[in-house]
């Protein structure tokens, strides 16, 4: 089992979703984030004001899967997420040693019937 972290563009959201679902990924959370990476700052006007961005809006998604949906569900966020663009995003893939359902307090069945 693996956790999937990605970073990407807030309008490319209902595009990295279209593609998971046409993968078979169905469950993930998503978090509003700032930050930086090697994406330019923005200047800004504001009530004749000039002001810099250096932390950038981006998307975070988390995802676990199955190993052997590790690949299919990269590509997928690839796909919908690309702009070509620097500031595009990051992927980040960890290992998950357990899983547990909070409602039973047992190993979550759905996660482990993935593994199988």
């Amino acid at each position: 089992m693996k956790k999937i972290e990605t970073y990407f563009r807030p309008e490319k959201l209902h595009d990295v979703i279209r593609e998971l679902r046409l993968v078979g990924v169905t469950g993930f959370s998503v978090l509003p984030v700032q930050g930086r990476g090697q994406q330019k700052d923005i200047t800004g006007v504001y009530r004749g004001k000039t002001f810099q961005i250096n932390l950038h809006p981006k998307l975070k998604m988390e995802i676990v899967v199955s190993d052997e949906f590790v690949k299919a569900t990269i590509e997928a966020i690839v796909k919908g997420a690309k702009t070509g663009q620097m500031g595009d995003g990051k992927i980040f893939v960890t290992p998950v040693l357990e899983a547990y359902n909070i409602r039973t307090g047992i190993t979550d069945e759905t996660i482990d019937e993935l593994n199988r």
